[in-house]
């Protein structure tokens, strides 16, 4: 029979065709269509590249993209060419004649139906199957150039003696190769298979051979590159063993080698490397011997072995030689896990302390001094006074702060003062109109640093602000106050152009300004309006008279969002805090690198180690993972981006770190060099706090050394939950200035505390230096409890608070009416071998919908206060008086008195409004409270304007006031507090 190739030829029905003018519409219809995807497409590409070059990161941006242009093409070549030779050799080796079957008539029709087609059919497979890998090839961009670049570690595992380096860079890269070779085999099989069948080299019903000699060969040759590929399977599997995870039952989640590993797995793998060997040479050699008599029995004993040797053997050392004497057999692996877990987590210098958890002193006068210098208590809790920060300092509807507030430190008077910091930022749902010009040009960025004091609050309760008003003026000095990249800015707008921007408000008017800056991408090319209106779906961008000369778009405006897009081989911390640094807003931006191949260290799950209360309450808090199973990170790169100009610099932190050199290998010149960061910058980078999250989790179980004790489990902690409220997500750590036993001044430090497994009584205190450019930097220290004896750990004193009848009762006096009481941090502090808990209580209601610090308590050694400020707390908790600090003043807002009889007169009313809010304050009485602090707003303003005309009067009325800033704005005395001041009170 002759080759089917053709078909009939006989007379064929003739189908109407569209007209001319139908045909020319169609055509232009699919041309328009085409051109419409196609610049789509370009629009995305297009818009891409202006953004990388205009935060002069374009480099990244074409490294990526020549990257995964490469690997698509290369890879997709490779399959295409793969599957195609396979498909026209099974063509070319089909046989002349075929059967006269049943079987092969079926065929036949088949046969001559893709006849005509035959070349257009192979191009659309081969196509087809090229695009899929070639995606999937570009995918694997990130692996390619790990394996490029790969530096050493200088570490070797303790199995094989390999560098790190080989499972962290070249082992993921070999595995990938190996896939696509599995499915470049199996794929080219199919298609050879189907090939042979259609054209009479494979028969499943017809009489005689079931495979034609060149089918027999063809197919036996592609089982024996899949086979072989089996081979080189197996010989990886054996470093795989270093990198494995696996359950196991007396550690949990475990990484590397175990006894059954090293001494039943890793010769199994060798041996059935051996054997898929000897079988793949068993295929090739039916190329000679044209049967399948031996490759099949050969196939068939390398899935026995696979059976027996893989799977049985392994159970069966674990069974019988194991689990009879497990802690001996397991302790040699453990130790080598314990070793390695600890290198890769940046926890191996822990230094683990014992502490009594009492004291011992009796001489209640000397624990009552250290208790004011064992730390710096914050009472102003970040993540409880942000609407107060709202109420107080928002100014407009259109500014907001982030619920979550920063604690920084800034230096006055040559010492340092822990301070909680937002910026009044952009809010776009306090616009007083929304439309397309309002929330895209006029209001387009915050506005001014809000901070005040973490250690005190005024008499009412309120923070005490050192930046403050509208403009912000206060201890920061000047800075460019605008914020046009900041946590809540997460759209577009346009500036620069036609169209004025609203920049502040105040007494005077609305203040304009048009943006200065260098950011964003300019708009004046239409080619550039167009790939803007089409990414972004609005059309007005395209023909709006608002865009004009010099307007610029800006777009990715988060921190978090732009250290990602430059640096999309880091992980994001996810906590970006602002600081004032060389007369500018930076948001400081912790970045990881991290991987999950390093040998015999347990991995972790990003998402989940470093979640706690504050992240269920706000996802902007979570960790940006490009990677969430890691087993290795390290802090390598501290990034700023200025609030201003949106400029994204990173710094190289760890210079050690071999990921970090691999990846500024692979991206030269966008990390700068460690001594690029000036001193202003440093003295505002912490320790950061998903790595302490994630590092914590780790010393729950690895803070012990020994492989027994690791093994028992009778040593593993828990991190406890927040006590402070009821998620039942774990307690966020905290950062506070302290003085660990030993020591001889405070550091600011980052904290938290851990329980027994299941039990709620305390069991460790962790702590690391937080205070950047530090010797101790980084220092891991734990104060171990002892485990006979019982301390109590935060669920615990949070409940005896709660519990404590005198506590109850105030607590239920200030929830009368409307009222809320608020628990902010519980801050733990080791005090001469005991631990002083401090947590402040806030109150929100009544006419006040925003936190004001009422109360703290504080327990030490069984005693427990609850009293209206932390000294009169303190003074209760040990019976005695501070000798180091002035005593306190009975009224600590008492008007001065004045010679004018006018303003003494007014301040005697303010007196009598002070005590009379005292007094309704005693009874609990909100409605009575408000009314006198207001009675004590009126008096205060008019001593004020009293005091101010006799001023006036006696310098000859001329009303100059001498004390101004370079704005014209005048000065507040630093001595006052702007909490109590009229235009602070017109803002609340």
């Amino acid at each position: 029979m002759p080759d089917r190739g053709g078909g009939p030829t006989g007379p064929r029905m003739r189908v109407g065709r569209p007209s001319r003018r139908v045909r020319t519409l169609l055509m232009t219809l699919g041309v328009l269509a085409v051109l419409a995807m196609a610049f789509v497409m370009f629009a995305g590409f297009w818009t891409d590249w202006l953004w990388y070059r205009s935060v002069h990161y374009s480099s990244v941006f074409t490294t990526t993209l020549w990257t995964k242009i490469g690997l698509f093409f290369v890879f997709g070549l490779l399959m295409a060419a793969a599957v195609g030779f396979n498909i026209w050799l099974a063509h070319r080796l089909r046989p002349p004649l075929s059967a006269m079957s049943m079987e092969q008539q079926s065929l036949d029709r088949y046969r001559m139906g893709i006849a005509p087609y035959k070349r257009w059919l192979l191009v659309g497979i081969v196509s087809v199957v090229g695009l899929i890998a070639g995606a999937s090839a570009s995918g694997q961009w990130r692996t390619w150039l790990m394996w490029v670049n790969g530096v050493p570690f200088h570490q070797k595992d303790p199995q094989f003696h390999l560098d790190v380096s080989f499972y962290a860079f070249d082992l993921p890269w070999y595995r990938f190769l190996l896939g696509f070779g599995f499915a470049a085999a199996v794929l080219s099989l199919i298609a050879a298979a189907l090939t042979h069948y259609l054209y009479g080299g494979l028969r499943v019903t017809s009489p005689g051979a079931r495979a034609t000699a060149a089918a027999t060969g063809h197919l036996s040759v592609l089982l024996g590159i899949f086979v072989a590929l089996k081979a080189v399977a197996y010989w990886l599997d054996r470093y795989g063993l270093a990198v494995k995870s696996s359950d196991f039952k007396a550690t949990g989640n475990w990484t590397g080698l175990r006894y059954v590993d090293a001494n039943a797995y890793l010769p199994a793998k060798t041996i059935l490397f051996c054997i898929a060997v000897i079988c793949a040479l068993l295929f090739f050699a039916t190329l000679w011997r044209r049967t399948w008599q031996l490759p099949v029995i050969g196939f068939g004993l390398m899935v026995l072995s696979a059976i027996l040797i893989g799977g049985l053997y392994p159970a069966i050392v674990q069974k019988f030689q194991v689990q009879p004497n497990e802690q001996a057999k397991e302790a040699p692996y453990v130790e080598k896990n314990l070793k390695a877990t600890r290198e890769a987590y940046g926890i191996d210098g822990t230094d683990v302390k014992d502490y009594p958890g009492s004291s011992d002193t009796k001489d209640k006068a000397k624990l009552r001094d250290d208790a004011d210098t064992a730390a710096s208590i914050r009472l102003m809790d970040p993540n409880v006074v942000s609407p107060t920060f709202q109420q107080l300092q928002q100014v407009r509807n259109y500014y907001g702060f982030p619920s979550n507030l920063d604690v920084d430190r800034y230096s006055k008077d040559g010492k340092d003062q822990d301070t909680v910091i937002g910026l009044r930022e952009l809010n776009l749902a306090g616009i007083p109109k929304n439309n397309w010009i309002n929330d895209h040009f006029r209001y387009t960025h915050g506005y001014g640093v809000v901070a005040a004091k973490g250690t005190t609050a005024d008499s009412e309760g309120r923070p005490v602000f050192t930046e403050y008003n509208l403009p912000s003026r206060g201890d920061l000095g000047e800075y460019q106050q605008q914020v046009y990249y900041g946590e809540k800015t997460t759209q577009y707008s346009i500036v620069g152009g036609p169209q004025k921007e609203i920049d502040y408000s105040d007494d005077s008017g609305e203040k304009t300004t048009s943006y200065k800056g260098k950011s964003g991408i300019s708009l004046s090319s239409p080619v550039n309006r167009a790939a803007y209106a089409v990414a972004f779906g609005e059309p007005q961008i395209l023909y709006s008279g608002a865009i004009g000369e010099g307007s610029r778009i800006l777009y990715n405006r988060t921190p978090k969002e732009r250290v990602e897009a430059v640096a999309p081989w880091l992980t994001i911390d996810g906590d970006a805090y602002p600081a004032v640094v060389n007369h500018k807003i930076q948001w400081i931006v912790d970045a990881y690198t991290t991987t999950n191949g390093y040998p015999y260290a347990s991995r972790t799950t990003l998402g989940d180690t470093t979640a706690d209360s504050l992240t269920a309450a706000n996802n902007q808090r979570a960790v940006v993972a490009q990677q969430n199973q890691v087993n290795y990170i390290r802090n390598s790169v501290k990034a700023t981006v200025d609030a201003y100009t949106g400029e994204v610099k990173l710094y190289q932190w760890d210079t050690k770190d071999p990921v970090l050199k691999t990846w500024m290998k692979a991206f030269p010149d966008t990390v700068k060099s460690k001594q690029s960061i000036s001193p202003d910058l440093m003295a505002h980078l912490r320790y950061p706090q998903d790595l302490f999250k994630v590092q914590r989790e780790l010393l729950t179980r690895y803070h012990v050394k020994d492989a027994q004790t690791f093994l028992s489990g009778s040593e593993v902690w828990q991190v406890p939950d927040d006590p402070s409220n009821n998620s039942g997500s774990a307690v966020p750590p905290y950062y506070l200035s302290m003085k660990l036993p030993g020591e001889s001044s405070q550091a600011f430090s980052l904290t938290t505390t851990m329980t027994p497994n299941g039990r709620d009584n305390l069991a460790a205190f962790m702590s690391v230096d937080a205070e950047a450019g530090t010797p101790d930097y980084g220092k891991i220290n734990i104060l171990k409890l002892p485990t006979g004896k019982t301390v109590d750990g935060p669920k615990r004193v949070q409940s005896q608070f709660n519990s404590e009848p005198s506590i109850a009762e105030s607590i239920s006096l200030l929830e009368r009416g409307d009222s809320k009481v608020e628990y902010g941090n519980l801050l733990t502090v080791p005090l001469d071998g005991g631990l002083l808990y401090v947590e402040p209580v806030y109150v929100r209601g009544g006419d006040l919908k925003y936190p004001l610090l009422r109360k703290v308590l504080v327990t030490y050694g069984g005693s427990t206060a609850f009293e209206s400020t932390l000294d009169q707390a303190l003074n209760k908790v040990f019976g005695a008086e501070s000798s180091t600090q002035p005593p306190p003043d009975e009224n600590p807002t008492k008007p001065p008195t004045s010679s004018n009889p006018t303003v003494q007169a007014a301040l005697d009313d303010a007196q009598k409004a002070f005590d009379q809010g005292q007094e309704a304050l005693k009874k609990g009485d909100w409605q009575a409270y408000g009314e006198a602090q207001k009675d004590l707003q009126d008096a205060l303003k008019k001593a004020e304007d009293a005091q101010n005309k006799a001023d006036k009067a006696g310098s000859g009325g001329s009303g100059a006031d001498k004390s101004t800033d370079k704005s014209g704005d005048k000065k507040s005395s630093p001595s006052s507090s702007p909490s109590i001041s009229p235009s602070s009170d017109k803002s609340s």
